[in-house]
């Protein structure tokens, strides 16, 4: 949280970051034009920054793309934040989802347990429910499987799926066509990829959605932040977030 904390306290560090808010997934080249320090020092912020979990990089063919990750930011709202100031804060969360088109999205989140204990919350409906607003998911984790995810106290269907790969306890990947309403229904399909990476005695877990219109509806993906703060505290306080937004359908 503190190397967080000191990302946040530099102003070219905030402005590289409300690039990647207004574009997400930019290359070095694209923010250097953007500022009027070096290259260099460019670099140092963004390595800083990357350090700190605020972006995540991606290498695409020759080139390095940078992606804004929310993740530590909700952790900080969670913790620091939401107690004193709930309501016009998610007020500005929301905008802040509104504003974003991105075709891909890349969460990244630290977790102290093990890949198998991570790879049991991901999968097991009942944990699942902990943390993903009381929501349960019905499959047998086969490739090619479909999976359907539901809530006691939804009418219907919340979201549906296949299984697209399977490799416990490293990797998942599955399609999402969300159902619980009208406009993301139209959406059509987009994919979800689950990567689990031990590092010491933690686990560094990616969640990537992409195949996203765009443009495409802010419901689909501007939930992961809290999903993945919650199954954090989960895993490692055995208690439930109990932010408005996690409380859905509860």
């Amino acid at each position: 949280m503190d190397a967080v904390f000191k990302a946040l306290a530099d102003p070219t560090r905030r402005a590289l970051l409300d690039e990647l808010f207004r574009e997400d997934g930019q290359t070095l080249s694209a923010l250097e034009a953007q500022f009027d320090i070096t290259r260099f020092g460019v670099m140092k912020h963004l390595k800083q920054l990357e350090e700190a979990g605020l972006l995540v990089t991606r290498r695409r063919g020759r080139e390095k793309l940078h992606f804004l990750n929310p993740v530590p930011i909700r952790l900080i709202h969670d913790r620091w934040v939401g107690k004193y100031a709930e309501p016009w804060a998610a007020g500005l969360s929301e905008l802040k989802t509104r504003l974003e088109t991105p075709m891909e999205k890349i969460f990244e989140i630290y977790i102290r347990t093990t890949p198998a204990r991570l790879w049991e919350a991901i999968t097991d409906s009942e944990t699942r429910s902990k943390y993903i607003f009381g929501n349960r998911i019905e499959t047998d984790w086969q490739v090619g499987s479909t999976y359907r995810m539901t809530n006691p106290k939804a009418d219907g269907p919340l979201s549906e799926g296949e299984i697209l790969e399977i490799d416990p306890p490293r990797r998942l990947v599955q399609s999402m066509r969300a159902l619980w309403g009208e406009d993301v229904e139209a959406e059509g399909t987009s994919r979800i990829t689950w990567e689990i990476e031990q590092v010491a005695d933690s686990c560094r877990l990616t969640v990537t959605h992409d195949q996203l219109r765009e443009g495409a509806n802010d419901q689909l993906y501007g939930g992961w932040p809290m999903i993945l703060s919650g199954l954090k505290t989960w895993l490692e306080t055995g208690e439930v977030l109990t932010t408005p937004g996690s409380l859905m359908y509860t």
